[in-house]
């Protein structure tokens, strides 16, 4: 998570000084109990597992989790990378980059990645340097990896724009009996990478052991990424909600069971049936069953009346608002049926996609930052690179049409570049390597039709397979001593 303050404080932004560290640590400690709590919920950790009956200790006391917020990322993180992002540039300079994203599979980097931004409301990545050479041979390929964000902070300026100063990443150590034995702590800033280890908690002092290295991307290569402008998780502001649900799901199902488990109650007899006082236990029963005796007696079960009809009302409401509050839709409900056609399904996902439209603008920032430090690290082992004009689109994974958008590319051609159009299909990672694959086939197209035209000795069959020259045929005439001439 992001923590501003003021860059004046710091004597050297590429080497902080351990006191701001320790602020920096202790700050972004404050919010890890936040971050539990969001984990907890997409991972089914929720409330109504600590709900106690305190009327009833002898009631069956059900704990039932629907889990709403694994639903709701679920299908944000789908929505909206379940189709992979898209990168189109007018000069067609960014091909090393795309080459060097599909070299780690970056469509499930994304996919996580969104999944951290749908729970927490923040993720983080770190880009570095593999070195996958020989001593022969050196050379290295660019990674990028997740980061959970309880585990990182990430430190700005104090203006309007956040420039990022440096990243703080802790990871806590154990022994081979699992015991924690301190931390390694990890200090990205804009030239170095330095690491400090504890020997007992995260808290930094003079004798923790200290290396520094150099990285060559030019900034901090720690990306912070937002879900939103509040840094808010997809299902935050619906927990009221969830926990609203899960009491009323599992106290229907504990009126259940406490209804099948009623008391039987006996009133209004006697236990001896010789006497000529009330009525025998006997005469209250009819055929074994629960009745009525004589003089009020009356065999009953103690039971709890409650209306199911209204209760399921109820359900449905909170049920309604937890997706209506969070843009998700049930896709479970009557209005998505099986028949429904793709453009009807997109005015059904409507508020879906207005919540895709903030997260995949936000996403970006992120994403040009991610494209930024590649550039520069590209560039210096040699490679010609640059993303000024690059384009990055967000495609729903919903039900398309594609008969209609190959119409639209169809129609677009000549007034829209072809990096943009291709960039429209919803399997195209690199709209570049379309052109080169249409480009191909069109060769392939011409060598398959001037293979047809020529026969096996090579001779064009499109040609008459007689000679035309007139004089030629004229003088073969002459010396055909079949041919009659007159005299």
């Amino acid at each position: 998570m992001g923590l501003a303050i003021d860059e004046s404080l710091l004597a050297n932004v590429n080497d902080p000084s351990l006191d701001v560290l320790n602020y920096a640590i202790s700050t972004h400690k404050k919010a890890i109990r936040r971050l539990k709590k969001l984990f907890d919920y997409y991972d089914g950790k929720q409330a109504i597992l600590k709900h106690t009956m305190t009327n009833n200790q002898h009631s069956s006391n059900n704990r039932t989790v629907v889990n709403h917020a694994k639903y709701i990322t679920d299908m944000a993180t789908g929505f909206t990378v379940g189709n992979p992002i898209a990168y189109a540039s007018k000069k067609g300079l960014i091909q090393p980059i795309i080459d060097a994203l599909k070299a780690i599979d970056i469509q499930s980097h994304d996919t996580e990645l969104e999944k951290d931004l749908s729970v927490f409301g923040a993720g983080d990545e770190l880009i570095y340097l593999k070195n996958i050479g020989t001593d022969q041979a050196p050379d290295t390929q660019i990674r990028i990896e997740k980061i959970d964000p309880r585990a990182i902070v990430m430190v700005t300026d104090d203006t309007v724009e956040h420039n990022p100063l440096f990243a703080i990443y802790v990871q806590k150590k154990r022994n081979l009996q699992g015991y924690e034995n301190g931390c390694l702590i990890t200090v990205y800033t804009r030239q170095n990478v330095i690491q400090y280890r504890t020997s007992m908690g995260d808290e930094l002092d003079n004798n923790a052991d200290k290396t520094v290295e150099k990285h060559y991307f030019g900034d901090v290569p720690v990306v912070e990424y937002r879900n939103n402008e509040e840094r808010q998780g997809d299902f935050e502001q619906v927990i009221p909600s969830i926990d609203d649900y899960n009491t009323l799901q599992s106290d229907r199902i504990t009126d259940k069971q406490d209804f099948i488990d009623a008391l039987l109650v006996v009133y209004g007899f006697t236990l001896d049936s010789d006497k000529d006082t009330g009525s025998s236990i006997k005469n209250g029963m009819i055929n074994g069953a629960p009745g009525k005796g004589e003089d009020g007696a009356s065999v009953e079960w103690l039971t709890k009346n409650f209306d199911e009809t209204q209760i399921e009302i109820l359900s449905k409401s909170v049920e309604n608002d937890i997706h209506k509050i969070s843009y998700i839709p049930n896709m479970n409900d009557e209005n998505f049926m099986g028949n429904v056609s793709g453009e009807a399904m997109k005015y059904k996902l409507f508020a879906m996609g207005n919540l895709l439209s903030i997260k995949s603008s936000y996403m970006a920032k992120g994403l040009r930052k991610r494209l930024s430090l590649m550039q520069h690290v590209l560039t210096i082992k040699g490679q010609k690179v640059d993303i000024s004009d690059c384009q990055i689109t967000f495609t729903p994974n919903i039900p398309v049409n594609l008969t209609d958008i190959v119409a639209n590319i169809k129609n677009a051609d000549g007034v829209i570049p072809r990096t943009i159009t291709y960039s429209w299909l919803p399997s195209a990672d690199s709209p570049q390597e379309v052109i080169d694959q249409m480009k191909q086939q069109t060769v392939d197209n011409i060598k398959t039709n001037q293979a047809a035209l020529t026969d096996d000795t090579g001779a064009n069959i499109d040609q008459p397979p007689y000679n035309t020259d007139k004089s030629s045929n004229s003088e073969d005439k002459a010396n055909d001593p079949n041919q009659n001439t007159k005299k």
